[in-house]
Formats: structure tokens, sequence, C-alpha cells
């Protein structure tokens, strides 16, 4: 089993986020419960980072929040005309030029993005409250493990908003389009046996037991070599863009790369 990582000295702690590697297994912990691990783009700015500072080592991420709930999403001080103290207001980004709310918005979305590279896997364990950008937090991931008191919420769209944080691409794959489209309109909650059922989460545990199945598993998924994990992670990612033929063509190219690289007669 993985050790808990407060076991270990943190390579980053600021603005919410906690950053610790053993060897193999980096965990990312949201570590401010008393607000439910609210948003803001401080956070989302040390998630980026934390991504940056992964070693060459880890192969496994995983995410956590403290407390009872996983986000409770954006923090609400977002919606007030003076903002976070050194943080452009909702109302200034909207009084900007395209450009400049276009860059704005891609900068938070890279607190989202790196979640999906090939060179890692990510597991999110997810409990209690999962709203918003906490659920698309969370649809960064890989996989998700959830316990059996989570509550996914997508409430952006009930604000008069869309999602923006990257969710909405991974949702759609996993749900599909009709449900996901219901998802986001209703605003409503969607319960861990749900969750299960229609793909979001690969697994549901009691509540005392998520943090040590999300080690379990991250554990687990050290036991294929590396480079055929990498490879199978970028073949299943493409397989949705590519046709049938494509995707043939794609396994033949994966597979040749990895029997010269077996047989000691690649580059």
């Amino acid at each position: 089993m993985v050790p808990p990582e407060h076991d270990l000295d943190p390579v980053l702690d600021e603005d919410g986020v906690r950053l610790t590697v053993d060897d193999s297994i980096a965990t990312v912990t949201l570590t401010n419960p008393a607000k439910r691990n609210a948003q803001s783009p401080a956070l989302w700015r040390a998630l980026t980072e934390a991504g940056r500072l992964l070693p060459g080592s880890v192969r496994v991420v995983l995410l956590r929040g403290e407390g009872r709930s996983f986000s409770a999403g954006l923090d609400r001080q977002a919606f007030t005309p003076e903002g976070f103290d050194g943080e452009p207001s909702f109302l200034d980004l909207a009084r900007g030029s395209d450009a400049e709310l276009d860059a704005t918005i891609a900068e938070y979305q890279e607190a989202f993005t790196w979640w999906r590279r090939n060179d890692i896997v990510s597991v999110a364990a997810v409990q209690g409250h999962a709203i918003g950008a906490g659920f698309q937090l969370a649809l960064a991931c890989d996989l998700r493990v959830v316990a059996d008191d989570v509550q996914f919420a997508m409430r952006e769209t009930s604000l008069g908003l869309v999602p923006d944080l990257t969710g909405t691409h991974p949702l759609v794959g996993l749900v599909g389009q009709a449900r996901a489209l219901e998802i986001c309109l209703t605003g409503r909650y969607v319960g861990a046996a749900e969750a299960v059922n229609t793909g979001l989460a690969n697994l549901a545990v009691p509540a005392d037991q998520l943090d040590a199945t999300a080690r379990d598993l991250a554990a687990a998924l050290l036991a294929a070599p590396r480079d055929a994990v990498v490879e199978t992670k970028a073949l299943l990612r493409g397989a949705r863009e590519r046709s049938y033929e494509e995707q043939r063509a794609a396994e033949r190219e994966a597979q040749a790369r990895r029997l010269r690289d077996l047989a000691g007669a690649g580059d």
C-alpha cells in the first residue's frame, strides 16, 4: 500500500494545494476543508505549479481533498464586485478585450489540463460535494474512486455561465451527450450509484475506505511496465477521434514500437 501523504515532506504547500511525492506516486491534496476546498485563481495557479513540479519518476498522481467535501466549486467571492484580493474580478474580466479574456480563461484551464498527460495516470478520490469546478477537477483525472456520500453537480449553467474548466469533453465521453446535457442544464446531484453505473466513477466505497482504496489502486497501476502504460494511454485517448481503420493502424504502430523496445531493437 502507498503510505499516507501526511507522512511525507511536501514538495509544494501553498494556496490550498499540497503536493507530496513518494517515488512513483505523487499526491495532490486540496487543503482548505473549512471552505470545503472552494477554488480560486490562486489555487488554480498552485495546481498548475504542482504539475510542473512532478519529478520524472512519478507514474501515478492521486488527487484528494481534505475534510467532508472534495471541492464545493468556485469560491463565491469570485462573484462579488471586488472579487479576490490582487485578482481581476469577473466584472473586470468581462470588460477586457476578447484576447485578454480568452488568455485568462486559458490560464485557469491549465490547472485542469496536465492530469491527462500520457506519462502519468491520474486518480481522483472524491467524497462529499464535487460541484462545478470541483466536478470538473475530478473529470480532469483519468480515473475516479468515489465515497458513497459523493454528490457531483455541474452548476455553471444555473448561474448563467458554462462549464469552462475542461470538464465538458470528458463528461460527454463518459456519459454521452444527452445525459451530459441533462446533468449540466438541471444542475442536479449525481450520487455514487449513478456515477458508477454511468461510467463517471470506476468504483464507490464507504467514505472511511476512500483514501486506502485510492492508494491501493495507485499501487496496482504500477504493475505494468511504464512504457507500455504510456503507449496504452495514448492509444486509448486517441481512439474516439480516430476511425476504426485509423485506430487499427495506431495499434500496429504502437505495438511495433513496443516489440522493438522489448527486443532491444528500438531507436
